[in-house]
């Protein structure tokens, strides 16, 4: 049995990741192949857990490095219970961030040292990668237009300053120069459908094999 693949969105606040990600889920299942669709902080019980005490509560209720090891703990049980072993078994992973937000939150929001971010993910998370990563770009003011408007509680972060998110998502734009074979960076203010056929030409030509697909819809 062939390993799955691990495909990841990213993006700043309001980029429309989670419609996204549902939405590559379902052209993929649509094609007969198997589906994991999770998210992080999140995808485990425990690491649900975590991501309550990250995405709600005052913005400073962490430190900068505090939060970024809640991210990693949360990630390794992730990794180990959910991701690693849907791979194996042959299935797609679809994921909601990965490790490519903790170096956009707490490395370039926070100011923690990528190389301190990295040696962590090396030494919790050893050996796994993404194989396609989706960044989802919007403009600053776009994108917290639209998550202001959520009836959503997991808000911590929207609430951080300006500043903060002008990094964030300057730091999701120089990944995905820095890494042009894994990233696409995706204009994610045209329509749903739009940014859709974008993702899904991107995931047809990198990660499925020539004629095993029928071209999409």
């Amino acid at each position: 049995m062939s390993r799955g693949r691990f495909i990841t969105f990213e993006g700043g606040e309001g980029s429309g990741k989670s419609t996204q990600v549902r939405r590559l889920a379902a052209a993929l299942t649509e094609r007969g192949i198997a589906v994991e669709v999770t998210r992080e902080p999140g995808g485990t019980q425990g690491a649900e857990m975590i991501r309550a005490l990250l995405v709600s509560g005052a913005t400073g209720r962490w430190d900068a490095e505090t939060e970024t090891l809640l991210h990693v703990a949360a990630r390794r049980d992730h990794v180990e219970k959910i991701i690693r072993p849907a791979l194996a078994r042959g299935t797609w992973v679809v994921c909601d961030r990965f490790i490519d937000s903790t170096v956009a939150y707490q490395g370039g929001g926070h100011g923690i040292a990528l190389e301190t971010i990295h040696q962590l993910h090396a030494l919790m998370v050893p050996d796994i990668a993404p194989d396609l990563t989706v960044v989802l770009d919007v403009p600053l003011d776009v994108g917290l237009e639209r998550a202001g408007s959520r009836a959503d509680t997991e808000n911590r972060y929207e609430q951080m300053a300006r500043a903060f998110h002008e990094r964030v998502n300057g730091t999701f734009r120089a990944i995905a120069e820095r890494e042009p074979e894994r990233c696409r960076l995706v204009d994610a203010t045209r329509t749903e459908e739009a940014v859709a056929a974008t993702v899904w030409r991107t995931v047809e030509t990198s990660l499925l094999e020539p004629g095993r697909e029928r071209a999409a819809q």
